[in-house]
């Protein structure tokens, strides 16, 4: 009887926390309507979020609703019982399939083509890159604003490595909006295989396939296919991925590869120098399990600073860009944007990117790394670190002040580590988090038209 209580106690503390999580949505949804009212904007269409309030429905209508529908019903099943490949391979498929169908609720012009080549974004500049050594030589020169040769917002607010991968693109005759939303949902749809792997990788099978059905419908998926932030975080997550193997089994080339992309995924997004702290808390578990750390980890930093020699080379200094991306972050509509209201409206941007079901792991997360008693050591496994880990580097940014609004899309990079603990769900009550996932997801993409 002591068992079935604290079970229902559990399940209880769940509901109040994913309550608690969706009110927070609500919340910072009336404070920031009562501010507009109140003459004193916090600076966001909708907010906390970028977008216009206007019900409707779309192409990709019925076909969220047919993957929503599988997924709930079949998913965990299907997880528990494929081979990995399959399972990898079906996560995939299905990941593509519910951010196109998102997306295409908008439309294919307004919901895929359209999205990346608006006055502020990076296709914009393509057209005017014609020599790209001189570029990246000229590149912190354009950064502030204010001058006839700025660069748009989001090219400004980024290292050149963002721009770099449209420019490629359009050099390989990939060129458009369409191409450009299309690798960024190949890419991002990457985190359902890439999530997993890290933690089969960190001796959790059972742990990873319960994470896929959350990671394929995962609500962050709104914003993976429209902008570049979901490139970047498929990037990043298999960065993380690759070094979980390589640590885990000694691969010196693997570990290369992941410390290339981790790198390489500084000169994406200045603010994925928050992606060391999932990686270490990889490196943690994987020296838990007794592998070759040191090895693969030199491997790793020798590749990272290859990356770093290449951009410096080629004329971009790292540090330079970021002083300069900071006064330019201030000379637009961030130096109107109030940290009062912002540091925790952003939390709940969290909540809408990551679902309700994040915020349950999260608190069983924390539960679970508390030490126990009697005195037994508290349980630092991948669901809890990975969740706990994505948790940090999201609240080191809240509170830089750095990423005031528009986080539903920047902090995908670290929001895709909470599904990570999928596992600490209780069995039975998974269905019902999966279908409180996918409703938060249709919900914001029917009742809002994102900029993003």
């Amino acid at each position: 009887m002591t068992g079935i209580g604290e079970l229902r106690r559990s399940a209880r503390a769940d509901l109040v926390t994913g309550g608690c999580a969706l009110g927070l949505i609500a919340m910072a949804s009336v404070v920031g309507a009562a501010l507009y009212l109140a003459g004193h904007p916090v600076r966001a269409t909708s907010a906390p979020f970028t977008a216009v309030w206007l019900p409707h429905a779309g192409p990709g209508t019925p076909l969220a609703l047919a993957v929503a529908g599988l997924v709930v019903w079949h998913g965990q099943r299907l997880a528990g019982v494929l081979s990995w490949r399959r399972l990898m391979v079906s996560g995939y498929g299905t990941a593509v399939a519910w951010i196109l169908s998102l997306a295409l609720v908008d439309g294919w012009q307004r919901g895929l083509a359209g999205r990346l080549v608006t006055e502020d974004e990076y296709l914009i500049e393509v057209g005017g890159v014609a020599d790209v050594p001189a570029m990246m030589r000229g590149f912190a020169g354009r950064i502030l604003d204010f001058q006839p040769d700025s660069w748009t917002t989001h090219v400004s607010g980024h290292p050149p490595g963002a721009l770099l991968v449209f420019v490629g693109l359009d050099r390989a005759g990939l060129g458009g909006g369409a191409w450009a939303a299309l690798v960024c949902v190949a890419v991002g749809a990457s985190i359902a295989v890439a999530v997993p792997v890290t933690i089969r990788a960190l001796g959790d099978e059972d742990a990873a396939r319960a994470a896929v059905p959350f990671l394929v419908l995962f609500p962050g998926a709104i914003w993976i296919g429209v902008s570049a932030d979901g490139l970047f975080a498929g990037v990043t997550a298999t960065g993380v991925a690759l070094l979980a193997v390589a640590l885990t089994r000694g691969r010196v080339r693997t570990g290369m590869a992941a410390g290339a992309l981790l790198v390489l995924g500084l000169y994406l997004s200045y603010g994925l120098t928050l992606i060391v702290v999932p990686a270490l808390a990889v490196v943690f578990l994987a020296r838990r399990t007794g592998s070759p750390a040191w090895r693969v980890i030199g491997a790793a930093a020798g590749a990272g600073a290859a990356v770093v020699v290449a951009f410096t080379l080629a004329g971009f200094w790292w540090f330079d860009g970021y002083r300069l991306v900071v006064v330019r972050y201030y000379q637009g509509i961030a130096s109107d944007r109030p940290y009062a209201y912002w540091v925790w409206a952003d939390l709940a941007l969290v909540v809408a990117c990551a679902g309700p079901a994040a915020a349950v792991i999260l608190r069983r997360a924390v539960v679970r790394a508390l030490p126990r008693r009697p005195r037994r050591s508290p349980g630092l496994e991948p669901v809890v670190l990975l969740p706990l880990a994505g948790l940090v580097a999201i609240l080191a940014a809240d509170l830089s002040g750095l990423s005031k609004a528009e986080v539903e899309r920047i902090w995908l990079p670290f929001a895709v580590w909470l599904p990570a603990g999928a596992a600490l769900l209780p069995s039975p009550t998974r269905r019902g988090w999966l279908l409180a996932q996918a409703t938060v997801a249709l919900l914001i993409n029917h009742l809002l038209l994102t900029t993003w």
